[in-house]
């Protein structure tokens, strides 16, 4: 008889849980096909969903393509993102990214983790938004939420988020993978916060070693 695996099985008891907590959990940046999933991730990074949704819709109805954003004038990019911080960083990848979709890829996004991380801008966390978004291939995009998060319910020690990455994908069933990502983003805003967790409503704390005893039920 195969042994079960304690931390596996606590592991898939969160996913039911997180499950019943978030039924409609979702990306909560708004898009319509690949590149514009792919766009607005990357002007997620140190801003909030809610700005980068503010800012896409002048943008992609500026820049309807791939090729429209490489031949895009920096400087009008640049303003057009501007509020959501690191704007000349943020439009330089973005427009390089899209150079290279439109040279290597006929001007549509690839399809795989492969493909998409050689991009710039594009790590594993926005090319698994991507995937898990766009494409309906399942990933775990780690951003601080899903990393904090892990740690405290004791499915990781790491910090570095593609061996946080790893070790989720070892304990989560892969077709849980995406919807496991966006649950986890949602009880990390709602609940599990970064500097004041409110672990008394919590109703994953008995899955939680900074909380007390570990359950499995």
């Amino acid at each position: 008889m195969t042994a079960v695996n304690p931390l596996k099985n606590r592991a898939r008891r969160i996913v039911r849980d997180l499950a019943g907590l978030y039924p409609e959990a979702a990306c909560a940046l708004l898009f319509d096909g690949p590149l514009q999933l792919l766009v607005a991730t990357i002007l997620s990074a140190q801003c909030t969903d809610v700005r980068v949704n503010l800012v896409t819709p002048a943008l992609f109805a500026r820049y309807p393509d791939a090729a429209a954003f490489a031949n895009a004038d920096r400087a009008e990019l640049e303003r057009l993102i501007q509020s959501t911080g690191f704007f000349r960083n943020k439009a330089r990848n973005i427009q390089l990214c899209c150079q290279q979709i439109v040279a290597g890829h006929g001007g549509q996004v690839p399809s795989t983790m492969e493909e998409l991380t050689p991009l710039a801008g594009v790590g594993r966390k926005t090319a698994n938004v991507v995937l898990g978004n766009a494409f309906a291939t399942p990933g775990i995009p780690v951003d601080t939420h899903v990393g904090r998060l892990s740690r405290r319910m004791g499915l990781t020690v790491h910090v570095d988020p593609v061996k946080v990455e790893r070790d989720l994908m070892g304990l989560i069933p892969k077709k849980e993978w995406t919807m496991f990502g966006h649950r986890m983003i949602y009880h990390g805003r709602r609940v599990c916060h970064a500097r004041r967790p409110l672990c008394e409503e919590c109703s994953l704390a008995k899955f939680c070693p900074k909380v007390g005893v570990i359950q499995n039920a």
